[in-house]
């Protein structure tokens, strides 16, 4: 478009339409953690294409003779009232739709209904859904941005160089969590941090914190809050005010000729030796050797036989040494300020890991199948929302009696709930003092598996004459009533019954089987 003031009405009007949008947008109900993540993706799409239409337009309104100018062309002289300009400029428009027929009008509108997907606002399909790009900005141990992803890193953490223990997982994510103060890694002795493998491992834990903290939280200003982190830690470092890394600031200095000095440094083995004796030792060591052909193919400054360095040499290992701990010390104190604002999200990891570590390998594997189905498509909420208030209202069950369900899922009515007794405790000893809720229950749990179970434990049959005893003493002693009641009946059965011998004499079972064994009968 040539005029510059149908530009800037243009660029006007795509501004307040992103901004409906975004309102429109941010005021959806949001139930579940990839809907609330898409949504603020989304918004932060939308106010970048804002700010670069802002940006736009400020240029426009800077470029007064542009503006001078078409004001001029379209001004008409006062004694004149021709159109000219008006039709050269409808000639122009109809020229470029005649060399361009299938030209589009209206490209806004195309570039804008695809941004907020028109299409797909009453609900998901299958294939969208599988192809979400929000989904592959992270990793499957990341569960869409729950939790952190910190394998690598404690791979890397366990390799460094002089670590005096190596740390599981979760004491590793402990550490983490305990960085107090900006004192990230304090248990580590200052040659470990001193060392290259610290100063890649906090690059890259940072690098991937930072990542991380951009996918979950778009529509946060990270930049502002590093260079904030940055220039704290400027003020503290001139101050001297970083625990734990006064000595990088002076960095060890080589011995001089008498091996005095607060510590002999070997630039070629990037390493400190605390005496004299030790240092002259490892010149004639094959390491030492081939790090000093090393440096010296690299066109490094190399150090003399005494162990001494030129000065030159050696302001310029020590101005290297400087750069590269204060490098390592702002990255340890900027990623400590991450983890403070990520220690939600990391205090969720360490319960999910401790949770898979308590799995059986079915159970994970079942959790994976579950998590590989595709999401619920979100329940629309048109209009002022009354459709989702309603679903949270049936989601969310007023039981403040924490009165039994019923088959429709809902309280059963209080009355009901007093009529059946629901209130009133019932213990059993038997069943290892569980308690039962009202007497139907209670009846009916001298039948199930927990009571015969009980009784097989106690040696005895789970029979009617046990039924309404719960305590384990009183079955003993019913057990031992039925026991002797047994016996005296078997004792009046052997006495009661009679027999008649062969000359219709009566007697009873006992005194008949006497008489028989003295030969009487």
């Amino acid at each position: 478009m040539d005029s510059i003031i149908e530009a800037q009405r243009q660029t006007h009007e795509e501004i307040e339409r992103y901004e409906n949008a975004l309102y429109s947008l941010l005021s959806r109900n949001q139930p579940t953690h990839e809907t609330r993540l898409q949504t603020e993706h989304k918004a932060s799409q939308i106010l970048d294409r804002i700010s670069s239409r802002a940006v736009t337009l400020n240029n426009y309104y800077l470029d007064e003779d542009a503006r001078k100018a078409e004001i001029d062309s379209l001004t008409a002289p006062a004694q004149q009232n021709d159109l000219s300009e008006f039709y050269a400029r409808l000639v122009k428009i109809q020229d470029h739709y005649n060399k361009y027929p299938d030209a589009v009008a209206g490209g806004f509108d195309l570039e804008f209904a695809a941004l907020m997907e028109e299409g797909n606002q009453d609900g998901l399909d299958e294939e969208f859904e599988e192809e979400d790009p929000i989904s592959l900005l992270f990793s499957g141990e990341e569960a869409y941005g729950k939790y952190l992803d910190l394998y690598a890193n404690h791979t890397a953490y366990n390799n460094l160089k002089n670590i005096s223990k190596r740390l599981p997982y979760l004491q590793y994510l402990d550490v983490l969590l305990t960085s107090e103060n900006n004192l990230l890694h304090k248990e580590l002795s200052r040659e470990t941090r001193f060392t290259r493998d610290y100063e890649s491992y906090i690059q890259n834990l940072h690098d991937y914190l930072l990542s991380f903290f951009k996918r979950t939280q778009p529509l946060v200003d990270v930049q502002s809050k590093y260079r904030g982190a940055e220039a704290d830690f400027d003020s503290k470092w001139d101050a001297g005010e970083i625990a734990d890394w006064e000595e990088s600031k002076n960095a060890k200095q080589a011995p001089n000729a008498n091996g005095a000095g607060e510590g002999i440094w070997c630039s070629a083995c990037q390493k400190s030796y605390s005496k004299q004796t030790v240092y002259d030792a490892h010149l004639t060591s094959k390491k030492h050797l081939k790090a000093t052909a090393k440096q010296a193919s690299s066109d490094a400054p190399p150090s003399n036989p005494n162990g001494t360095s030129t000065p030159t040499a050696q302001s310029s290992d020590q101005t290297s040494q400087k750069s590269r701990f204060r490098n390592a010390a702002l990255l340890t104190h900027v990623t400590s300020s991450l983890l403070v604002d990520l220690a939600v999200t990391l205090n969720e990891t360490k319960s999910n890991v401790e949770r898979r570590f308590s799995l059986t390998a079915r159970e994970r594997e079942q959790e994976l199948l579950e998590q590989s189905k595709p999401p619920a498509a979100p329940t629309n909420t048109s209009g002022d929302g009354v459709a989702g208030e309603e679903d949270e209202e049936e989601e969310r069950i007023y039981n403040p009696l924490k009165l039994p369900l019923g088959w429709d899922g809902k309280p059963i009515p209080y009355w009901l709930y007093k009529l059946h007794g629901l209130g009133v405790e019932y213990r059993c000893e038997i069943c290892s003092d569980h308690v039962y809720m009202g007497r139907k229950n209670f009846d009916r749990h001298f039948q199930e598996s927990r009571h015969a179970f009980g009784m097989r434990a106690l040696g005895l049959p789970n029979t009617k004459h046990f039924h309404e005893i719960t305590r384990i003493e009183d079955a003993l002693s019913l057990a031992e009533k039925l026991k002797q009641e047994g016996r005296h009946e078997i004792f009046e059965q052997e006495t009661m019954e009679e027999l008649e011998d062969d000359e219709g004499n009566v007697y009873n079972r006992k005194t008949y089987e006497d008489l028989k064994k003295q030969g009487l009968i």
